[in-house]
């Protein structure tokens, strides 16, 4: 692995998750080290509530999260960008908007009613004004629209928790989960290897290692999340293990 591509995937990756949600306490934390290797790269981020919400109970995100929350049974998103870009074409004023001001405060993004729909289910900060944001900051780097960008996120977050990976979570909800159970989901859900393309984001918490969600790696371009992932490099994580939060209500 590159010291160098670590050290930028790091701040990038940090900048992303952990200031963003340090604002609006609606997502997850993440700063771990790139995949090494050549050609554009993608990371798919995405969160667990329940361990989230464990972790930072009084994040804004998480005032009316409970174990009947529909994102309390599904993977959530959170962003997918590309290493090393952001606010492309973005103008100074509003990039620096996004980054200090008010989510809600952003001009919005124009999507189709089916894809609005579909992205608030998805991404519980979404009604925080993290879809705006997130376009400025990543989007605009990996398509030519808002409605490309979203409608792309979300046919793969729909493949992801169609997949033994939203059942492990399930079934392990309430009690404990190791990057070994994961990568090995990845691996039934997406082919052999996939698993070593994830990275497990954790958060301590009264004492306790808390999941919060996932990164994912990618290769840039069109193509079914199987593939996408075969394309990107292996990588390492800090996080071997933690709690899932609360369990599934019923």
């Amino acid at each position: 692995m590159k010291t160098n591509a670590a050290l930028i995937f790091n701040a990038v990756l940090l900048f992303c998750v952990v200031c963003v949600f340090s604002i609006a306490g609606a997502g997850l934390a993440v700063a771990q080290s790139a995949p090494a290797g050549g050609g554009q790269r993608e990371v798919l981020v995405v969160s667990w509530q329940p361990g989230y919400c464990a972790a930072r109970p009084k994040s804004r995100g998480c005032a009316d999260f409970s174990a009947a929350s529909a994102s309390a049974r599904q993977l959530s998103l959170l962003s997918r960008f590309q290493v090393r870009k952001s606010y492309c074409g973005i103008e100074a004023d509003l990039k620096q908007k996004a980054r200090k001001g008010k989510w809600t405060d952003l001009p919005e993004i124009t999507l189709a009613s089916g894809t609005k729909e579909r992205l608030l289910a998805a991404m519980p900060a979404a009604r925080l004004g993290l879809d705006r944001q997130q376009w400025l900051r990543s989007g605009s780097c990996v398509a030519a629209s808002a409605e490309v960008y979203y409608s792309r996120s979300l046919d793969l977050m729909d493949q992801l928790n169609a997949s033994p990976v939203r059942a492990l979570f399930m079934q392990k909800a309430g009690g404990t989960l190791s990057l070994t159970q994961v990568r090995a989901a990845f691996d039934q859900a997406f082919g052999a290897g996939a698993g070593e393309r994830v990275r497990l984001s954790c958060r301590k918490a009264d004492g306790k290692t808390l999941i919060v969600g996932l990164t994912i790696g990618l290769a840039a371009g069109e193509g079914k999340l199987a593939q996408l992932i075969d394309g990107s490099s292996p990588t390492k994580s800090r996080c071997t293990e933690g709690d899932l939060g609360m369990g599934q209500a019923g």
